[in-house]
Formats: C-alpha cells, structure tokens, sequence
C-alpha cells in the first residue's frame, strides 16, 4: 500500500462499521478484526481511537466546508445559498450513513469529551454559514431587512440536525432527503 491508504482503508471501515444499525460498540479490537490487522497494526497509524474519530471528523469538516465555498461563491442571492447548504447536509448524510451518527454525537458516546467539542464548532459553524446567507439575503432585498438571521439560522439547523437524527434512529431507512422538496417551500422565509 502506499503511505496514506492504510489510514485511509481504516476510517473507511470505521466510518462503515457506524453504518451498521445495530452497531456493536466500536472497539479498536472490533475494527482490527474487520480489518484483518492486530491492534498494534491499528496504533502504527492512529495513536488512539479519538485520533481515529478526529479523522472522521476532519473529513466531514473538509467535505462541507470546500462545498459550503463553491455555494457561497456560485449562488450570489442569500436564500439560494441556504436552501443549498441545506440540501447539501441533508444529502450528505444520506450518502454518509456512518458519519450522521458522527455529525448527531451518538458515536461519539463515552469517547474522548474533546469528540463532542469538535463535532459542536462544527454544527455552530454551520449555523454562522446559514445565518451569514440570510443577512445576504436581507442585504439583496430578499428579506426584510430588519429580519432575525441568528434565530431563523438556529431554527434551520436544528430542523437538519432533527431530518439526522430520524436518518439515525430509523436504522438509515428514514431517508433525510425524503419530502425536503416540499417542507423548504414551507420552512423559506
């Protein structure tokens, strides 16, 4: 293998491990037998399971965030760029089962609390790309201008984070892009 792809070949399997709906505990004993590695073999590339987690996480970091910039630079209105970051982390999910149980903290149970943390500046920093689209928005005349961009971002995440959790809970059959067509025209401002 070539440097890099065995780090890479082990979040894979991490990440495809937190699709399982009935997931056992994720053990690095668990994941090594999954990858046909000792733990030893594991610990060559991560120096712990939080390293590992970390790694999750900066994928899903790079991963919204290089797309969240080509919206922001493609869609100049403000209530384009929200109703595409909005698709986007919905369908980013349901194309990254495991990495909605990242994105929702419940891999993250009895992990390191810095985990958590990370996955929190995470969910703020998408609400401050929301809330920044909607003074966009107020900005280019699309919405009133004296419109509440802070609790309206919050409001919409919190309804992204709500379509994740069912995805999760429901055993990833519950897709989270399901009636997101209809419920937009609804929740738009």
């Amino acid at each position: 293998m070539k440097p890099g792809e065995r780090r890479t070949e082990i979040l894979q399997t991490l990440a495809g491990l937190l699709e399982q709906p009935q997931a056992e505990k994720t053990t690095t004993a668990n994941l090594a037998r999954h990858l046909n590695l000792s733990e030893a073999a594991l610990y060559r590339h991560f120096a712990s399971k939080a390293q590992m987690f970390e790694g999750l996480i900066e994928f899903i970091e790079e991963t919204l965030f290089t797309r969240i910039n080509r919206i922001m630079a493609e869609k100049p209105k403000g209530l384009d760029q929200v109703e595409a970051v909005l698709a986007l982390l919905l369908a980013f999910a349901e194309k990254n089962a495991g990495m909605t149980r990242v994105l929702i903290g419940d891999a993250l149970v009895h992990e390191n609390e810095r985990l958590q943390a990370r996955i929190n500046q995470v969910h703020d920093r998408l609400e401050a790309t929301l809330r920044q689209s909607l003074r966009v928005a107020a900005t280019g005349g699309e919405l009133a201008a004296d419109f509440n961009s802070s609790a309206y971002a919050n409001a919409l995440l919190c309804c992204v984070t709500g379509r994740w959790h069912q995805f999760a809970k429901s055993g990833f059959k519950r897709s989270p892009m399901a009636g997101w067509d209809v419920q937009w025209v609804m929740l738009r401002p």
